[in-house]
Order: structure tokens, then C-alpha cells, then sequence
């Protein structure tokens, strides 16, 4: 990455994610936010179950779309976190000065991804 690219997930919290449906085969866009905490970036949500996250499980490839301050569709890939103490971790730090009153709920049922840039 590259100049406005590469500073583009330090500002921007808003993209677009094309997963591979896993049933289909086909891509699936989908708008979503995303978290920069110390240079790792992740996307997280409300808890609850996700077709994104499903498709990711089937195929962590997936294109990561930068739309706000500079427009790329950059290739990555999907780490999902399921180790309890780790989702506790990086919880901690994207949760921090938020007014989530239930964080016991999103460490057992969030989606948690870091995204690894290809």
C-alpha cells in the first residue's frame, strides 16, 4: 500500500466487503465499519450471527474497499478470533470510551476479524 492508501485505515472507519457466498460462490458486498487499534486493523459488530463472517469462515479471502478519504479495493484476508483471552484483548481496546454496557455479551457473540492485507 501506498500513500493515502496506506494512511486511509488510521481515519476512515466505514468500507465495503466482498466475501464469496458460501452456499453461491458468488461475491456479496457488504458495507461495514472497521477498528484500527495500534496499526491492526479489525471488523467487529453488534453480537449476533453474520453472513459475512459465515463466508469468511468458508473462504478468508476476501476484498477490503476503501471509500471515504481514498477510494481501492485492496485483496486481504480473514483471521477470525475465537480464542476467549484474545477477543478479550482486542475487545478491551476497540470498546474503550464507548457506552457498551455489555461487554461479557459481545466477547461471547460478537463477529471478530483481523484483517491481513495481502
Amino acid at each position: 500500500m501506498q500513500g493515502a492508501v496506506r494512511e486511509a485505515p488510521a481515519t476512515d472507519r466505514t468500507i465495503d466487503i466482498t466475501t464469496t457466498g458460501r452456499k453461491s460462490g458468488q461475491p456479496r458486498r457488504t458495507e461495514i465499519w472497521f477498528r484500527n487499534a495500534g496499526g491492526r486493523i479489525f471488523i467487529t459488530g453488534l453480537p449476533g450471527t453474520r453472513s459475512w463472517l459465515a463466508n469468511m469462515r468458508a473462504s478468508p479471502e476476501f476484498t477490503f474497499h476503501l471509500k471515504e478519504s481514498v477510494k481501492a479495493d485492496l485483496p486481504a484476508r480473514a483471521r477470525i478470533i475465537t480464542d476467549e483471552a484474545e477477543r478479550r484483548r482486542v475487545l478491551e481496546l476497540l470498546l474503550a470510551g464507548t457506552s457498551n454496557t455489555n461487554f461479557e455479551e459481545w466477547v461471547a457473540r460478537s463477529p471478530l476479524v483481523e484483517v491481513e492485507f495481502l
